[in-house]
């Protein structure tokens, strides 16, 4: 009797497993075997007309990178009246502050009792009395290249509402930097450029976004979680608008250099992706019935298992399940073998190297630590949980 409850059990969990280890496989290929999707209805105008961007910085406590980032930003080659910038002081310095408005930016000094990212979002809306064609959102570390806004000029040409830019790492100077760049790029490859290659939207990231100035402005003030691009990409697939993803415009991201950041970090990831799969949990029946495909695709990935607890925990089952039946081993085995394999190709080949080895060795300490968070998950993702900088 307790072998077949064991069975029962074992069963029951392959199944569940083997659903997240399908979805990344899947999505694994469709990167790297399906050719990059190209949406018809491109422009083929030989000029291009030069939109207007609004540029939000939300900056909660960010006295440490800010003023390189918005330095750094102002040398787009773009027309300086085509684009205006935007910087949402939250917590920060007086002296900061006071650098910050000798530049030629719109300085916003909100007084939140609890701040978030959605509120300082809002609260920029509210304080800009000018319209513009598109509203790009950084986050106060994120550097791009000079080029940046005329490159994405050319993608909103195309029409698309909604774009998701190439986040990647700036930064490479410790194994939990280089773990993190690694895991983005795995994001970008699965939930991405996996899905743009068969016609399906991309995820949101939470910064290098662009979206539609009027479309944006109709929907901020709706949000209202610590996860404010789940409930914008929520919003964005309940109206089948299409998520491009602008593979070759990069957005160099400053990764987390210790191990409690990085648990900080993803906690609150784990927080928002609970909240947003109840919450789209809501409207799926429906999405069903319009065969909103891209709505089921996005709440099915919210059910997914973290990929080092997938990677880690199929290996350790499958351990144990060797020893006490072979035979039942065998398709855990087949798991962990297509989670590794699904991985390795999402790894872009760059990052393939001799010290992708060393930091695998440090998955399961962080692993572990993960796990020992999930107690502590705001299930309503109210609090905004800060990840601070070194």
């Amino acid at each position: 009797m307790a072998v077949e409850i064991v069975h029962v059990i074992d069963i029951a969990l392959w199944c569940i497993t083997a659903l997240s280890v399908g979805y990344i496989f899947f999505y694994a290929l469709t990167y790297a075997l399906v050719p990059t999707h190209r949406v018809k209805g491109q422009s083929n105008k030989s000029t291009i007309e030069q939109r207007s961007f609004l540029v939000i910085f939300p900056a909660y406590g960010e006295d440490i990178v800010i003023l390189h980032t918005i330095s750094s930003f102002l040398n787009q080659h773009y027309p300086q009246d085509k684009y205006s910038i935007v910087v949402v002081s939250d917590h920060m310095s007086e002296e900061t502050n006071a650098k910050l408005s000798e530049l030629p930016i719109s300085l916003l000094q909100p007084q939140f009792e609890k701040s978030s990212k959605a509120k300082a979002l809002q609260f920029a809306f509210n304080n800009t009395k000018d319209n513009y064609d598109n509203i790009v959102i950084l986050d106060a570390d994120n550097v791009v290249k000079p080029d940046f806004l005329e490159r994405l000029n050319h993608i909103c040409d195309q029409g698309f509402t909604a774009i998701q830019c190439h986040r990647c790492a700036k930064n490479a100077n410790n194994n939990i930097a280089q773990l993190d760049g690694i895991s983005e790029e795995i994001n970008n490859s699965l939930f991405r450029m996996g899905h743009n290659n068969i016609g399906m939207s991309s995820a949101l990231i939470g910064s290098g976004m662009c979206f539609d100035f009027d479309w944006f402005k109709t929907h901020v003030h709706l949000l209202s979680t610590a996860g404010e691009d789940r409930e914008i990409e929520k919003m964005l697939l309940i109206e089948h608008i299409f998520i491009k993803y602008a593979a070759d415009i990069d957005v160099y991201d400053e990764k987390v250099g210790n191990e409690e950041n990085f648990q900080r970090q993803r906690q609150r990831w784990m927080s928002a992706q609970l909240n947003s799969l109840l919450s789209m949990m809501e409207n799926l029946p429906k999405s069903i019935i319009e065969l909103n495909i891209n709505y089921i695709d996005k709440t099915i990935q919210q059910m997914l298992i973290p990929r080092s607890m997938l990677l880690i925990g199929t290996f350790i089952w499958s351990l144990i399940m060797s020893v006490i039946a072979l035979t039942w081993a065998l398709k855990w085995w087949l798991l962990f073998i297509l989670t590794s394999l699904s991985l390795w190709i999402a790894i872009p080949r760059k990052m393939r190297n001799g010290t992708l080895a060393k930091l695998i060795t440090h998955l399961p300490r962080l692993t572990w630590k993960m796990l020992s968070n999930i107690r502590h998950i705001d299930r309503k993702n109210r609090e905004f949980i800060h990840t601070t900088h070194e």
